[in-house]
């Protein structure tokens, strides 16, 4: 049974949940556009392969496609990893908040009472 995402965030995690296409990101970020052979280079797999993760990463919205006769560009799309890096900052500033409260808290019951 095929997962299905529906939620754009749901597609950028899952896209960026394998580390291949991590790489294929951050090649993109480094090198600019580059065709599927070029981003096929570094990877000791086919060049179907290549092409399953770049529809998995054009599906999440993070790279675009360019055709120029039969060559394949592909760019790298910001919008959607700056989506996710919002998503975790604010999760993060949650969970930090949380546990600051929470050290606070045990440090009053770990306190010796004034009795005086």
């Amino acid at each position: 049974m095929a997962i299905s995402y529906h939620e754009p965030l749901d597609r950028t995690f899952h896209a960026l949940g394998d580390g291949t296409r991590r790489q294929i990101v951050a090649l993109l970020a480094t090198q600019g556009s580059c065709s599927a052979s070029e981003l096929q280079k570094p990877f000791a797999v086919a060049q179907p392969t290549i092409s399953k993760h770049l529809k998995v990463l054009e599906s999440a919205g993070l790279v675009k496609r360019e055709i120029d006769g039969r060559v394949h560009r592909f760019r790298l799309e910001t919008g959607p990893l700056n989506d996710a890096s919002g998503w975790i900052e604010r999760h993060k500033a949650f969970w930090e908040a949380t546990l600051s409260r929470l050290d606070d808290f045990v440090t009053t019951l770990e306190a010796p009472e004034d009795n005086t």
